[in-house]
C-alpha cells in the first residue's frame, strides 16, 4: 500500500508541475495577480508529494519489499542498513527519483526565499522551473518507474552493486545532484529574465546565491567522488579523465565562470549577454552529464547501464531545453542594453580574463569527451582520448588563469593600477620564486615542471592571504587589523578561502603527480618491501565472513627506522549474491597530508599481487576542495546575498504587486 501511495504522490506532483508550468506565466502575461500567485503553493505542493514518493521508495528498500522490482534488483535482506538506504539512489530509477526530489526542493526554496522578487519574475522563474520538472516527471513515470511491482515477489533480492556498498557512495550522488540540479535555478532565472525582458544588476544579485549554492554542492560532490574512486577502486589514482568524471567537471567550470561573470554584472551592470548565456550553458552541461550517464553510450564505473529508449528520451529533453532556451536567447539578445564600461586593466577585466580561460578549458574537456562518441556514431571508428590529450589542452589553459587569480582582487573596479598591484604582491612573488628554487634544489633529478607547480601553489595561497592582509591593513595599522577583519563582508572571507583552497589543491596535485612512488609486486607472508622511508612487512593472511560477503584479508606491519608506526589490512572481498570481487584498500596517513596506500589483488604464484604507493601531500587535493567549499558557504551567509534586494512596496490597487508577499 505504501508503494502505491508513493506512486500516486509522484503522479500528483506531475499534475502540479503542469499547473505550475502554465498558470503563473499566464497570470503574469494577463496581469491576473491570483493566477500568478499559484506559483508558490504549487512549488511547495510538488515538494510535498515528491517527498512522499521518495519516502515510500526508501521504506520499500529498508523493509526489503522484494515485490518492488527496484528493490529486488538492487537490494538484499542481509545488506547493512546504511546500504539499504543508499541503495535507494544507487540505481537508475531511484537516482532519477532523487533528481526530481532535489528539483522540487530547489523550487520550494525559490518559492520561500524569492518572495522579495518582483511578482512577475517570481512567477515566471517558478513556471520555467516547472517546465524542467515536468519533463523529468514524465521521464521517470514513462521510462523509469521506481514503483513497478513484480507479480510474484521473490524471497530474496539480487543485492546492490558491490562497488556502491561504501559510505562514500551514500554521500557522493546526493551532493552531485544538488550541484547539477541547483544550476537549474540559474537557468530558470535566465530564461525568465529573457521572457520578462528584465536583465539588470538586481537580477545578477538574485541569481548569485543560487549559483553559489549549486557550485558548493558540486565541488563537494566531485571531491567526494574523486576520493571514493581513490580508496575504493584500488587503482591508486584520484582522477582518470573518465567521460563521466568530465561530465561533472564541465558544469563546474562553467558554473565557476558564471559566478565571476555575475559579479561583474552586479557591480558594473556589464556582461549581460554573456552572463545569461553562461547560465543557460551551465545547466545545459548538467543535462549533458545526465545524458552521458544514462543513455548507455558510455562504459564507466560511474555510468548506469540503461536501455537506449531512456537515452533517446533524455536526449529529447536536452534538445528541448538547450535548443529552446538558446532560441529565446537569440531572439532577445539584441534587445539587451549595454552596461557600464571598464578598462582592460581593472577588476572587471580580470574577471573577463577568468571567464575566457574557464570557458576555453570547458570547451577542451567538451571536445575530448564527446569527440570519440561522435566519431563512432558517424564513422564507426573507435578512438580513445585519455589523459595525454587533456594534459596538453586543459593544463596550458589553466596555468595563465591560475597566475592571474591573485591579481584580480587587488585591482580596482573600472580602472586599476597594475604597477601598484605588482608592488603589493612583490613579496608573494619573491617567496614563490624562492620556493620554486628550493624545491628544484631538493628534488634534482625529478620532474622538471614540478618545482614550478609548487611555486604556483605558493603564489595562489599566499596571494589570497596577502589580499586579506591588505584589506585589514595588517602591516600598516596592526593595532586595528582585528577590528577591520571582523567588519569585512563575509563574501570577502569566502573569496580568500576559495583562492586559498585552490592553492592547496595545486600543492596536492603537483606533489602526488610528481613524487609518488609505486611498487607492483607479488608478496607472501614474511616478505618485506621498502618504499620511501618505510619497511612494509606482510605478516599474515586470513579469511573472514562479512554480513553479505567473504573476504581475504592481509596484515601488513609498517615500520620506520625499526619502529612500528602502522598496521594496515587491505582485503579482497567477494559478495555472495553477485559473486563480484571488490578491492578494499588500506591507507595510513603520515606527516598530516601524505599517505601510504596498499591494495590487494588476486592470488599469484602462492602469494598475493599487491600495489603499494607512497603519495606525498595527496590529502591536500581534497582538503583544498573542502576549503573552497567552506569559502563558498561563508559567502552564502553574506547578508547582501541572502537578502538579494529589498522588498518593494505595493503598487496602486488593481496593479500586479511588485513583489510576492
Amino acid at each position: 500500500m505504501i508503494v502505491e501511495v508513493g506512486h500516486y504522490a509522484l503522479v500528483l506532483a506531475l499534475a502540479l508541475a503542469i499547473v505550475q508550468s502554465i498558470v503563473p506565466i499566464w497570470g503574469v502575461k494577463s496581469g491576473d495577480e491570483r493566477l500568478a500567485a499559484v506559483a508558490g503553493p504549487a512549488a511547495w505542493g510538488q515538494f510535498l508529494f515528491v517527498s512522499i514518493a521518495f519516502a515510500a521508495l526508501t521504506w520499500a528498500h529498508v523493509t526489503s519489499d522484494f515485490s518492488v522490482a527496484n528493490v529486488f534488483e538492487n537490494s538484499h535482506s542481509q545488506k547493512p542498513m546504511i546500504y539499504k538506504i543508499s541503495g535507494v539512489w544507487g540505481n537508475h530509477e531511484g537516482s532519477m527519483l532523487l533528481w526530481v526530489a532535489i528539483l522540487a526542493f530547489f523550487g520550494a526554496m525559490v518559492a520561500w526565499f524569492g518572495r522579495n522578487l518582483p511578482r512577475g519574475l517570481y512567477a515566471t522563474v517558478l513556471g520555467v522551473q516547472a517546465w524542467v520538472a515536468l519533463a523529468f516527471y514524465l521521464f521517470v513515470l514513462l521510462t523509469s518507474n521506481p514503483f513497478a511491482r513484480i507479480l510474484r515477489a521473490p524471497m530474496e533480492g539480487r543485492d546492490l552493486n558491490p562497488i556502491l556498498q561504501d559510505p562514500g557512495l551514500a554521500i557522493h550522488p546526493p551532493l552531485l545532484y544538488l550541484g547539477y540540479v541547483g544550476f537549474s535555478i540559474a537557468f530558470s532565472f535566465a530564461v525568465a529574465a529573457l521572457i520578462e525582458g528584465r536583465i539588470d544588476a538586481a537580477w545578477a544579485r538574485w541569481v548569485r546565491p543560487w549559483t553559489l549554492a549549486a557550485w558548493v554542492f558540486l565541488t563537494l560532490g566531485i571531491a567526494m567522488g574523486s576520493y571514493w574512486a581513490y580508496y575504493e577502486l584500488g587503482w591508486g589514482g584520484w582522477w582518470f579523465w573518465d567521460p563521466v568524471e568530465n561530465a561533472s567537471l564541465m558544469p563546474w567550470l562553467a558554473g565557476t565562470a558564471l559566478l565571476h561573470s555575475a559579479i561583474v554584472m552586479e557591480k558594473r551592470d556589464a556582461l549581460k549577454v554573456w552572463t545569461i548565456l553562461l547560465a543557460i550553458l551551465t545547466f545545459s552541461l548538467s543535462l549533458l552529464g545526465t545524458f552521458l550517464v544514462r543513455s548507455g553510450v558510455l562504459t564507466s564505473v560511474h555510468a548506469f547501464a540503461t536501455d537506449p529508449a531512456r537515452g533517446v528520451f533524455i536526449l529529447g529533453i536536452l534538445v528541448l531545453f538547450v535548443g529552446g532556451s538558446l532560441t529565446i536567447f537569440a531572439a532577445r539578445a539584441g534587445t539587451l542594453t549595454k552596461g557600464g564600461l571598464f578598462a582592460p586593466i581593472s577588476r572587471e577585466g580580470a574577471l573577463v580574463f577568468n571567464n575566457l580561460f574557464l570557458t576555453a578549458a570547458t570547451a577542451a574537456v567538451f571536445v575530448g569527451t564527446l569527440w570519440p562518441l561522435l566519431l563512432e556514431a558517424t564513422t564507426g571508428a573507435k578512438i580513445s582520448v585519455g589523459a595525454p590529450f587533456f594534459e596538453m589542452t586543459f593544463g596550458p589553459l589553466m596555468v595563465p588563469l591560475l597566475l592571474a587569480v591573485p591579481l584580480g582582487p587587488f585591482l580596482a573596479w573600472k580602472r586599476g593600477d597594475l604597477a601598484a598591484v605588482a608592488q603589493r604582491l612583490a613579496v608573494v612573488f619573491a617567496v614563490a620564486i624562492v620556493g620554486t628554487l628550493i624545491t628544484w634544489w631538493a628534488t634534482r633529478g625529478g620532474p622538471v615542471l614540478a618545482p614550478l607547480g609548487i611555486g604556483l601553489g605558493l603564489w595562489l595561497s599566499l596571494g589570497a592571504l596577502a589580499e586579506l592582509a591588505f584589506r585589514v591593513k595588517l602591516f600598516a595599522e596592526p593595532a586595528v587589523a582585528l577590528r577591520r577583519a571582523s567588519g569585512l563582508p563575509r563574501s570577502a572571507w569566502g573569496t580568500t578561502l576559495g583562492h586559498l583552497g585552490l592553492g592547496l589543491m595545486i600543492f596536492g596535485i603537483v606533489a602526488e603527480s610528481a613524487w609518488k612512488i609505486e611498487h607492483v609486486l607479488v608478496m607472501k607472508p614474511g616478505d618485506t618491501v621498502q618504499i620511501a622511508r618505510f619497511d612494509v612487512t606482510f605478516t599474515e593472511q586470513r579469511d573472514i565472513m562479512g554480513p553479505n560477503f567473504d573476504a581475504v584479508v592481509g596484515r601488513f606491519v609498517v615500520k620506520q627506522g625499526g619502529h612500528e608506526v602502522a598496521v594496515l589490512e587491505p582485503a579482497k572481498r567477494t559478495y555472495r549474491t553477485r559473486k563480484m570481487p571488490t578491492t578494499e584498500t588500506a591507507i595510513a596517513t603520515f606527516d598530516g597530508f601524505s599517505q601510504l596506500y596498499l591494495a590487494m589483488g588476486e592470488p599469484q604464484g602462492g602469494g598475493m599481487a599487491m600495489r603499494i604507493y607512497w603519495k606525498p601531500l595527496v590529502l591536500l587535493i581534497w582538503i583544498g576542495c573542502l576549503v573552497m567549499s567552506i569559502g563558498g558557504t561563508i559567502s552564502l551567509t553574506d547578508r547582501r546575498l541572502r537578502i538579494g534586494a529589498p522588498t518593494p512596496t505595493r503598487r496602486a490597487s488593481g496593479a500586479m504587486p511588485a513583489a510576492a508577499e
